[in-house]
């Protein structure tokens, strides 16, 4: 192992990595034209899978996604104003550290009315559209709903009455009392409780002059505005927590820079690694690919009822590639798993350790922070299709424990080994730290299949973990960020929706 042994403080061309005898072990079993040939078809299996979701992302229509975007999205928009109308009655400052860590409120609003307006006109709901219609009344829109609601009036049964509602709601005190109270009557009836409900109902009790009625309603806001406060600012405790003691190691590591160049290294040999880039990449092009066949028959079969079952897609799907690894690039080296990413913890490294995971969970906390800013400045946002999970809001607790198992435990441990362990050690061989980390995140980000934002805020955790990895010469520190990264957007999705 000593001879193997790469010096991380010179610098490392890969010719002369190459050319040490040890790499002769590697080349044996891909000298063949057919090997090449099987490298070329791994290739363009795994350019058909990122081509296909890239495809499907820009062309596939997002509502369709959701099996009931109806359901999904008037229970994110009604979560999400209650929400609002719990920070209002909470204290100055506590809404202002809101706001400044998830954004402002008028933005989250310009979003709904956005979003049920692309619902409204793609799917014909009568009640999407009168969701619509109510934010717009609430939030600054008013002639815009009453406008809309006119044209109700002649068309089939429900709309006339919606119209009714809306106009009564928010055209002004130009409907008799009693008028009002058979609207709230056959309201009551019709729409399901919840913020949609509560806010017309408040309005139609307001022009009715029904106090008990707006009473009611106060209450019931003040009571669900005040539970989903409370599940939030737990979060919001732990990230701000998780930020601040980061920040302090973050400033700690740039004091000790120009002092201590491998204060964070435990564990070698890290990256570059002592195998050959050749050889790993032709290891990532073949198991890549036959991870990428097995997860498409996972996804052809219809929707598995075992959790169980469903659990062992991402092990499976990783499995030829670590195989493959194990096989031509950690044996010949004498290396293990264990050794070959440092994926071990001992009293000796436990404090370091510690220090690059909170490290680099602050950095990814202050990346959020920036790219929410400038997104808000430039007017974007995520599609809400794109975060909506139904396994963590619908799905009963075995399949919700199977859904946290994958996210928390299952994805950052094989995407940190494939993604990071292999892929971005292969690149750290030819390139540089900075050009090996965009190029593996970007990879990494493009196979999410997200929007704009989404691939950025993907992108820029997969070089951060990529550069955690590059410090320590460990996988740990970036599995754990990873594993605490995807654990508070769970978390942050149930303590909003579930």
């Amino acid at each position: 192992m000593a001879d193997n042994t790469v010096q991380f403080d010179q610098p490392q061309e890969p010719e002369e990595i190459d050319a040490r005898p040890l790499s002769g072990r590697f080349t044996k079993p891909f000298q063949s034209e057919f090997s090449r040939v099987v490298n070329v078809f791994s290739a363009v299996i795994l350019l058909a899978t990122i081509g296909t979701i890239l495809w499907s992302s820009a062309t596939f229509p997002k509502l369709d996604r959701i099996e009931a975007p109806d359901r999904a999205l008037e229970l994110m928009v009604s979560r999400m104003m209650e929400a609002q109308d719990g920070l209002h009655r909470a204290p100055v400052w506590q809404q202002r550290l809101t706001e400044w860590t998830l954004g402002s409120s008028e933005k989250e609003r310009r979003q709904a009315i956005d979003w049920y307006r692309e619902l409204a006109q793609a799917t014909g709901d009568p009640l999407s559209k009168l969701r619509l219609a109510i934010l717009q009344g609430e939030f600054g829109q008013k002639q815009d709903a009453l406008d809309e609601a006119k044209t109700w009036q002649n068309l089939a049964a429900p709309m006339p009455l919606f119209g009714q509602w809306i106009e009564a709601a928010y055209g002004g005190p130009t409907v008799k009392a009693e008028r009002v109270g058979e609207l709230q009557a056959a309201l009551a009836e019709t729409l399901p409780a919840g913020w949609f409900y509560n806010s017309l109902a408040a309005r139609l009790a307001q022009q009715a002059g029904d106090q008990v009625l707006l009473a009611s309603v106060a209450r019931q806001r003040e009571v669900r505005g005040k539970w989903l406060q409370d599940r939030s600012e737990r979060l919001m405790i732990f990230e701000i927590a998780c930020l601040f003691i980061g920040s302090a190691v973050l400033l700690s590591l740039v004091w000790l820079r120009n002092r201590q160049t491998e204060a964070l290294r435990v564990h070698v040999p890290g990256v570059p690694p002592p195998w050959s880039g050749g050889i790993g990449t032709a290891v990532l092009l073949r198991g890549g690919a036959l991870g990428a066949l097995i997860t498409m028959v996972f996804l052809s079969f219809p929707p598995i009822e075992h959790a169980s079952l469903r659990a062992l897609a991402i092990p499976l799907a990783n499995l030829p590639l670590l195989a493959l690894a194990y096989i031509h690039l950690l044996k010949p080296t004498e290396l293990d798993f264990r050794s070959g990413f440092g994926l071990h913890i001992d009293r000796a490294t436990l404090s370091p350790l510690i220090g690059a995971v909170l490290a680099v969970i602050a950095a990814g906390l202050w990346g959020e922070w920036v790219m929410g800013r400038v997104a808000e400045w430039l007017d974007l946002a995520n599609h809400w299709t794109e975060w909506f999970d139904p396994n963590l809001v619908w799905a009963s607790g075995s399949a919700l424990t199977v859904s946290l198992l994958e996210y928390v435990i299952f994805a950052p441990v094989f995407e940190e080994l494939a993604f990071r362990g292999l892929l971005f050690a292969v690149l750290r061989r030819r390139f540089s730290f900075v050009p090996a980390a965009l190029l593996s995140a970007s990879i990494f980000a493009l196979a999410h299949g997200y929007g704009l934002i989404g691939f950025v805020s993907v992108l820029w955790s997969g070089f951060l973990w990529a550069w955690i990895y590059e410090k320590t010469g460990s996988l740990i520190p970036g599995m754990i960020a990873h594993a605490v990264n995807n654990l508070l957007v769970s978390l942050t999705v149930m303590a909003l929706l579930r």
